[in-house]
């Protein structure tokens, strides 16, 4: 499916998105500060239903962990300028992010965005191979999509528990839910494609 117009739906509880953006708080509000950071949520803040789900999106900062609320629009043109309402880092940079099992939960359990996570091991010859193609496929999916690489050896109990059984394999999760795997080394092109292919 073409990752081209907003689809927005509800499943199990969670906001589900394909494409999302980032909205200058700033901006909106009024204000005439150009700032591109976005609206950071505690862990401990209570998230409110009455949002309206097909303006915001919740984006897990790959630097500090923080839960930030992001414009739809913005990042389905494409913007990848914004940042962490806390930390002030950016929330994409066209890399994937290397996370441990606590990290993957945390944007598992909070990220609107797809995820597509490449789980490997640094003894596997295909899967080093498939690096620099994961790499580049972050380039062409963010920041309508979330690419994250898990080290199966460091994160063992995580992989028993999601049945990898060959490496690598790719995983696209959507809603908290799984929704693809595929085991095997992929160009970039093939990464791409098979994640537009079965993103909801």
């Amino acid at each position: 499916m073409r990752l081209g117009l907003p689809d927005f739906q509800r499943k199990s509880g969670r906001k589900v998105a394909t494409l999302p953006t980032f909205r200058n708080e700033t901006q909106a509000n009024g204000g005439l500060n150009s700032s591109r950071e976005a609206t950071y949520i505690s862990d401990e803040s209570n998230l409110q239903e009455d949002i309206d789900v097909t303006e915001k999106l919740h984006v897990v900062c790959p630097h500090c962990g923080a839960v930030n609320r992001v414009d739809a629009a913005r990042l389905g043109q494409g913007d990848r300028s914004g940042k962490c309402g806390k930390c002030h880092q950016p929330l994409f940079d066209g890399h994937p992010v290397e996370v441990d099992e606590a990290r993957f939960r945390k944007h598992l359990d909070r990220d609107d965005l797809p995820l597509l996570v490449d789980f490997w091991a640094p003894w596997c010859g295909p899967c080093r191979m498939m690096a620099p193609a994961f790499a580049q496929a972050a380039q062409q999916l963010e920041p309508r999509m979330r690419l994250l690489k898990v080290n199966t050896e460091e994160a063992q109990q995580l992989g028993a528990q999601l049945g990898i059984r060959s490496i690598p394999t790719l995983m696209l999760f959507q809603g908290g839910r799984e929704v693809a795997r595929m085991s095997g080394a992929l160009d970039a092109g093939g990464i791409v494609n098979w994640a537009r292919q079965h993103a909801v």
